[in-house]
């Protein structure tokens, strides 16, 4: 089936706003067999909200529409869905409780211009927004279907992710489909393309593969096709233990968005524990392991250590060690790492030290010489890495190459 995103609103047009709201879309319609066939961003004009659609509906079967339903004048999605389908609007009682119940949990007063958001076309089906206030609506016509969401990211996600791709599959996917995303680290993703390509060439017509990179790591999704969902399983999995005997030194977990995940799974699977000491990544590293809910499962707290004198006093690197190889040395993570380990009574421990850039190198240490370091009660593994003058990819690349470390200790010590 062909699908056209619109998303609407003036702040996308003129790049005050990016646009993430199409792509998680485009990917997750992707995902599920679906044909993006274009995604189209547009103002906040009635007559161009129509123009659009008009040209959507004879191309495509469905028109998935974000943005322009919250509580202020500017906001006309609903009212230009209500002409267009010649409709009048009503007030939704399950919509109306659950803005009620919202701006209760919050404190707030329901004013008369947010009870609006309970207002929807009489002839829609309405999607409740348990995230938010402004209901989703579902509308069909002449065998088309259009459904207009907030442009929230978190809203959208939410009516997509939990109503609106369940429908559609229902409705138009006659065949199971599974998949399994592997994050692979430590290589490029051409060289990993080229370590596959015979595995890739040779996999069943109804699979797909799709390799999503970022800085220092690669998120391969292997989709599966399948008359019913045993079989496309039992595929994926035959499939997945060919790529890994193949790929797997590379392989830092399973169905995990990013590294940070797979670190997550893994402490949590052995019951180890964790602590964090940094300099050139400045508290990176706790803030992705804390990001995610459930961290105090498995992490302790880290050390943001950025100057020597704190890298003495916090975590007693030695004076003499500083003087001798400087801060950006073998010497001084290995230090940052067995320290931090003991003063957070840890299970592992991992250090960072380095020169981000894009000033403060020296022709012995450029820019982007990074020392990285994870240690155990039984075990320091050190390792220096060059990556350049962007501070900031030098930043997410030493994060990415210290949790692959961190998971080949654990995995070496405790067993995959």
């Amino acid at each position: 089936m062909k699908v056209t995103i619109i998303s609407i609103g003036d702040e996308l047009l003129i790049g005050q706003v990016v646009n993430t709201n199409a792509a998680w879309m485009s990917e997750r319609l992707t995902d599920n067999n679906f044909d993006v066939a274009q995604v189209l961003t547009i103002s906040d004009k009635a007559d161009a909200i129509i123009s659009v659609l008009d040209g959507a509906l004879q191309n495509t079967d469905i028109v998935l529409i974000t943005g322009g339903l919250g509580p202020t004048k500017d906001d006309i999605t609903k009212h230009t869905l209500c002409r267009y389908f010649g409709s009048e609007l009503r007030e939704d009682a399950e919509s109306l409780h659950n803005i009620e119940q919202r701006f209760r949990v919050l404190g707030y007063e329901l004013t008369p211009i947010n009870r609006m958001q309970a207002l929807v076309p009489d002839n829609c089906e309405v999607l409740l927004n348990k995230m938010g206030t402004a209901p989703g609506m579902w509308f069909e016509q002449n065998g088309k279907i259009i459904v207009s969401m907030p442009g929230v990211p978190d809203e959208m996600q939410y009516l997509m992710g939990e109503l609106v791709i369940p429908r559609l599959n229902r409705m138009f996917n006659d065949c199971a489909i599974v998949r399994k995303n592997i994050i692979f680290q430590g290589i490029g993703e051409s060289f990993l393309s080229d370590l596959v390509e015979e595995w890739e060439l040779a996999l069943p017509e109804n699979a797909k593969v799709a390799y999503l990179p970022s800085a220092g790591m690669i998120k391969m999704r292997l989709t599966i096709f399948g008359s019913d969902k045993a079989s496309a399983e039992r595929t994926l999995q035959c499939e997945k233990e060919k790529l890994l005997s193949i790929a797997g030194q590379y392989a830092a977990g399973e169905d995990c968005e990013n590294m940070e995940e797979c670190v997550a799974k893994l402490m949590c699977a052995k019951g180890k524990t964790l602590t964090s000491a940094e300099s050139c990544t400045g508290g990176t590293i706790a803030s992705r392991i804390t990001r995610l809910a459930g961290a105090s499962q498995y992490f302790k707290g880290g050390f943001v250590v950025y100057s020597n004198e704190l890298k003495e006093s916090i975590l007693g690197v030695s004076h003499d060690t500083l003087e001798k190889h400087g801060a950006v040395s073998r010497e001084i993570v290995t230090e940052m790492a067995e320290n931090a380990r003991r003063r957070a009574n840890a299970d592992y421990a991992v250090a960072t030290t380095g020169i981000a850039g894009p000033s403060g190198g020296t022709p012995d240490k450029p820019v982007g010489t990074v020392w990285i370091g994870v240690a155990s009660a039984n075990k320091t593994v050190t390792r220096m890495l060059s990556l350049g003058n962007n501070r900031s990819r030098t930043v997410e690349r030493t994060v990415n190459n210290v949790f692959m470390d961190l998971i080949k200790l654990v995995n070496e010590e405790c067993g995959k």
